[in-house]
């Protein structure tokens, strides 16, 4: 950020504003996009504001927004903003489960995030009825004003500007607090990262914007830049993942992002699709989920017979806690592996470098650290630093991270060491840059073995009748006093006996451990997150109560 700058979101955003950029809303017909321009959505920002503040919305006061992807919300963040209250963008469901546990986590965020007003989509109105006690609410069409009207506050850098909640894939959703400063020193360092350039850059997002990753990462840069974007929402890309690339192609994007399940969709696509043009997409980012190698590549080689770039490959780590981004690669080096021993890697937790083949684990290189960010790695036990290459708990410091979690003072001083905040991530470090392994909760522990979940879950992927993306793997105590291997798996296979051998095989032969036992399960029935993460513990709890529904 250059000394002129403004140091708050919404100076940022008026200033934008005045450049010739804008946003054009999507949905499932291209040719139906509404263009609006960065100056037209700040208008009608403005116009927003003051109706908050005719509503009595004051500087500070926590705003819970309630809706799918729209022109409507995105001008509610914006205005939220600049009547400088807290953003609260709740969560929506990636798939219909039940609608009591929706309606009551809806309820659980808006209390625990201390709304002062509920605002909520016209269509999702029916399915939040007002009870006794609950903050006001406003439909969003009813948010009215002039923007003349608008009393704007003073700047203030350190003021709360969103309560992001968690994916609670391994813990419940818990808030994080995240100030403008916060907020501007990591998307400062992104724009730096990648050299972001108003004049030619395009920014394309599907990404839901109650995630960190699609309401700072891919909504907000270009909204505090003026950088163009096309925004569609997560459903339109669920019905029909082909739309993502043929939006790439259509508007000229040079960046997105996605989770590593979703560029497994896009290959597929890629493969059946013809008359693309990606010459110009040089960031395709890939986080929120572990990086599979071998998803990327098989990306990358579809994508080649449509002008894709190998080096638009941008295996990345971010976290809510740290604003968004925490690591970045170089930008067009593409995906680089780093080929460790596997057996030296789970019993010595030791990444001993090797030649690629069997007994071997290649893992994504994600980069160094984004803006000031400092990274080091420590013994899970004793708190000590580790050297590179010798695996522990993953910590960051910095400026864009989180002061803590809003209202759970105990997790927040169960989150920091001192000024670095523990990640809950195994890792290592090789040169500077960071490896991932995987999760610390999620580490099943076998005769001294450190067996990583997801190792188990891309091999019985692997196996045909399984669905990509929907298999868990966990531990429970088995037989003779040691931790067992479960896997439980998503098919539409009506006969599961012969796929049910076939992953056990497939578990044994790239991880050297049969599974005690796996579980087929029909399509949409494992636990996920808001954001669409496995979430591994319910599913275990699921497991050990008997309450999975097996094919």
């Amino acid at each position: 950020m250059s000394s002129a700058a403004p140091a708050t979101l919404a100076g940022r955003i008026a200033a934008a504003a005045e450049r010739s950029g804008g946003i054009t809303f999507l949905g499932s017909d291209t040719s139906k996009a509404d263009a609006v321009p960065w100056s037209q959505l700040h208008a009608d920002a403005r116009d927003m504001a003051a109706g908050l503040q005719s509503r009595g919305v004051q500087p500070g006061d926590h705003i819970a927004l309630l809706g799918p992807t729209s022109r409507g919300l995105v001008t509610a963040i914006q205005a939220t903003w600049l009547a400088g209250a807290t953003v609260v963008v709740l969560p929506l469901p990636m798939r219909l489960g039940s609608f009591d546990e929706f309606v009551s986590q809806t309820r659980a965020r808006v209390t625990s995030a201390d709304a002062a007003l509920v605002v909520i989509d016209t269509d999702l109105a029916a399915f939040l009825e007002p009870q006794p006690g609950d903050p006001p609410r406003a439909l969003l069409s009813e948010l009215t004003g002039r923007g003349d009207d608008l009393v704007a506050p003073a700047p203030d850098a350190n003021r709360l500007a969103i309560v992001q909640f968690t994916s609670g894939s391994t813990a419940e959703p818990k808030g994080v607090m995240l100030t403008d400063r916060h907020i501007l020193a990591n998307l400062d360092g992104v724009m730096a990262a990648v050299d972001f350039d108003v004049d030619s850059d395009v920014i394309v997002s599907w990404l839901p914007l109650y995630h960190d990753m699609g309401l700072l990462g891919l909504l907000t840069i270009p909204m505090i830049s003026g950088i163009p974007m096309a925004l569609a929402g997560p459903q339109d890309f669920m019905s029909a993942p082909a739309r993502w690339v043929e939006w790439m192609s259509h508007f000229g994007g040079t960046a997105t992002a996605g989770p590593n399940f979703s560029y497994a969709l896009s290959a597929r696509a890629l493969r059946r699709l013809s008359g693309l043009d990606l010459s110009r997409w040089r960031i395709a980012l890939n986080g929120a989920e572990p990086v599979d190698p071998t998803t990327v590549d098989a990306f990358c080689t579809a994508g080649a017979a449509h002008n894709l770039d190998r080096g638009a490959a941008f295996p990345a780590f971010g976290m809510a806690e740290v604003t968004i981004a925490g690591t970045f690669p170089e930008v067009g080096r593409g995906l680089r592996t780093d080929v460790v021993d596997r057996r030296m890697l789970e019993g010595d937790r030791y990444a001993a470098p090797t030649l690629e083949g069997p007994g071997t684990r290649a893992l994504a290189l994600l980069g160094r650290p984004v803006g000031d960010l400092e990274l080091r790695i420590c013994d899970p036990q004793s708190g000590a630093a580790m050297s590179d290459r010798e695996v522990g708990e993953l910590q960051i410091r910095g400026t864009s991270v989180t002061s803590g979690y809003y209202r759970h003072p105990e997790a927040t001083a169960a989150a920091f060491d001192g000024e670095w905040l523990k990640t809950g991530d195994l890792a290592y470090l090789v040169d500077g840059e960071l490896v991932v392994c995987g999760r610390l909760k999620d580490v099943i522990i076998v005769g001294g073995r450190n067996v990583f979940p997801e190792d188990v879950e891309r091999a019985a992927a692997s196996v045909e009748g399984v669905r990509a993306g929907n298999v868990i793997a966990f531990g429970v105590a088995g037989r003779r006093g040691r931790e067992a291997v479960i896997v439980v798996a998503e098919t539409r296979a009506p006969d599961t006996q012969p796929i049910r051998k076939a992953v056990a095989a497939r578990v044994l032969d790239v991880v050297g451990l049969p599974p005690e036992d796996v579980v087929m399960v029909p399509p949409g029935s494992l636990p996920k997150t808001s954001s669409g993460k496995l979430q591994r513990s319910l599913c275990r709890d699921r497991y050990l109560e008997a309450t999975l529904t097996p094919v």
